[in-house]
């Protein structure tokens, strides 16, 4: 007999937000899994500019408001300031996967350290996003280049330039995924293009070409099992 798990979801900003709960969502919502993206706080500052000290705060006050849901986190490596757990370590591995796996066991370690009466060890799930959420709209070459109204190829030209993945489109300020769009295109906007983009491209095709995107939403919709 299959269960509901429910997910509170703490996302950097309203495109992320959106993309939780209108694409993510829905997703996950065929396998009985109920997401719910709320913006983390930050006191009197825009987005990128991910601190775990303000981080810290949200993440205590979910997991102690109902000990029956899960609470996952959201965020750009690409923001993330020097407090962060794992942080200096991760600024030390060429590879982005070895970046993540540092920043993803050095935040499950310290919020379970810091919040272990609230069952953190199992109730909580980091995602540290390789490099910016934007890396996911690489995932369909095609569907990218159509929705911007530029040829294929100069997107294909981008994804060369890091081994066909959208993951490994770096944290350089020059070269983020962001900044590759911009450059693409002015007319690219994240929160009204980019979530067009992401709801043509669909989740099942993010999940093939960004194997950590994947790594994520499997641990989510295996939650009632």
């Amino acid at each position: 007999m299959s269960r509901t798990a429910e997910v509170v979801a703490l996302v950097e900003g309203p495109t992320e937000r959106i993309f939780v709960q209108d694409i993510l969502g829905p997703y996950l919502a065929r396998t009985e899994v109920y997401i719910t993206p709320i913006i983390l706080t930050k006191p009197g500052q825009k987005g990128g500019d991910v601190r775990f000290s303000r981080a810290r705060n949200d993440i205590e006050r979910h997991l102690k408001q109902r000990n029956e849901t899960w609470l996952t986190l959201l965020v750009d490596y690409f923001g993330i300031k020097g407090d962060w757990p794992g942080y200096e370590e991760s600024k030390r591995k060429r590879r982005h996967t070895s970046k993540a796996r540092v920043m993803n066991e050095a935040t499950r370690k310290r919020v379970n350290e810091l919040f272990s009466d609230q069952y953190a060890q199992r109730r909580f799930i980091p995602y540290v996003s390789m490099f910016e959420f934007e890396a996911l709209l690489f995932s369909d070459a095609e569907i990218l280049a159509r929705k911007l109204n530029v040829r294929p190829e100069e997107v294909q030209k981008i994804l060369s330039g890091y081994d066909d993945e959208p993951e490994k489109i770096n944290d350089n300020p020059q070269t983020a995924p962001s900044k590759q769009l911009e450059g693409l295109s002015d007319r690219f906007k994240k929160t009204v293009t980019g979530i067009g983009i992401a709801q043509e491209i669909g989740i099942d095709r993010m999940r093939e070409s960004c194997p950590l995107f994947n790594e994520w939403v499997s641990k989510l919709e295996n939650l009632n099992r």
